[in-house]
């Protein structure tokens, strides 16, 4: 539907408020539309009275020494005070990076020597049996899992569902090793 066609629906204007006049030509009647005419100003001498301050002083004057000041202008001050700040800030800004830095590379070489310190752990208790025993362990069941779920997986039966009870299943496991390693540790105690 044309809006031409929803504008005829509605509801019908005055002849003020179309602002048409029907002319005739050769037996043809035309219909010429106006434009609304524009709002007028009312023009007054008043109004500009008030702007001029005959009062205020037209020449302002300067100190003599004018030339020889270093900042001339309140606008110079404020830049050069702004500028002063801005290479305080970069400045405290630098400091911070590089306190930053010496944290990291302090921490990393935390963590460095920590993880130095496990894989002594781990290679001083590599012919422990509880440690072999639970690696083989956890290794099998985390192979059996992966390919159950896998085959569930293909035949499109892994669900949500199904998810959580396996991962309930490994929750389950993973306590029950804990306990287990714990009492096997009371015999093969680990180095440390």
């Amino acid at each position: 539907m044309s809006y031409a066609d929803m504008a005829a629906k509605g509801p019908k204007q005055s002849p003020e408020e179309v602002g048409y006049s029907d002319r005739i030509l050769d037996a043809t009647v035309l219909t010429v539309f106006r434009a609304p005419a524009p709002p007028q100003i009312e023009k007054t001498d008043d109004s500009v009275s008030s702007l001029v301050d005959v009062d205020s002083p037209h020449i302002s004057s300067v100190p003599s020494d004018y030339d020889q000041q270093s900042i001339k202008t309140d606008t110079q001050a404020e830049r050069i005070e702004l500028e002063e700040e801005t290479k305080k800030a970069i400045e405290e800004a630098k400091r911070e990076k590089e306190h930053a830095k010496q944290k990291t590379k302090e921490k990393a070489e935390k963590a460095k020597s920590k993880a130095k310190d496990e894989g002594r752990y781990v290679k001083k208790n590599s012919d422990n049996p509880v440690f072999i025993g639970n690696a083989l362990t956890i290794g099998i069941f985390a192979s059996v899992v992966g390919v159950g779920a896998y085959r569930k997986y293909v035949r499109d039966e892994l669900t949500w569902k199904v998810a959580g009870a396996w991962a309930g299943v490994v929750g389950l496991f993973a306590v029950g090793d804990y306990y287990v390693s714990q009492y096997f540790f009371q015999k093969y105690p680990p180095k440390n």
